[in-house]
């Protein structure tokens, strides 16, 4: 089993292109590689990037469906086309790892982030996930980072303490 390091870092808003989708665990992998094409073509066209590896944006909805927004960081803000459009990745606190292996596989290095987040005091936003490796490669060697953007949480104040 893979032991994850977590480390905190402040990071900069990032613009991006993405398309968004609501869809099912099974349903990811096949509009992941058909929604990178379609955006990258988008931005050769604009000559607006890409400016580094992939990512999605994950929410959960429950039973087994997330709301995804997928893309790449950009050089400037977009039009949009078709599917493709404009957005960000927030900038502030980040907790992040690297997770080794196939995706199915990530569970822990999630528990690893939630941990961590807990430990600190924080609360915890929408996860993103940073791809550095070809899918068509063998997935041992696959390289994912987990972005876990969180705030702290305010401490509570003791009555009659003034802290």
């Amino acid at each position: 089993m893979q032991d994850y390091e977590v480390h905190e870092e402040s990071r900069t808003a990032q613009v991006t292109a993405v398309a968004r989708s609501t869809l099912a665990v099974e349903e990811i992998g096949l509009w992941l590689n058909k929604t990178y094409g379609d955006i990258d073509r988008v931005l050769s066209e604009r000559q607006a990037g890409p400016t580094g590896p992939p990512f999605a944006r994950y929410r959960m909805l429950g039973e087994g469906r997330f709301e995804i927004e997928a893309g790449f960081p950009t050089t400037s803000p977009i039009d949009p086309v078709g599917d493709v459009g404009p957005s960000e990745l927030p900038g502030g606190q980040v907790a992040v790892t690297t997770h080794a292996g196939p995706y199915d596989a990530m569970e822990p290095a999630y528990k690893a982030l939630e941990t961590w987040v807990n430990e600190h005091g924080g609360k915890a936003g929408d996860p993103w996930e940073v791809y550095f490796s070809d899918p068509s490669t063998d997935p041992a060697g696959w390289r994912t980072e987990i972005v876990q953007p969180f705030r702290p949480t305010e401490p509570e104040l003791t009555a009659g303490t003034g802290r």
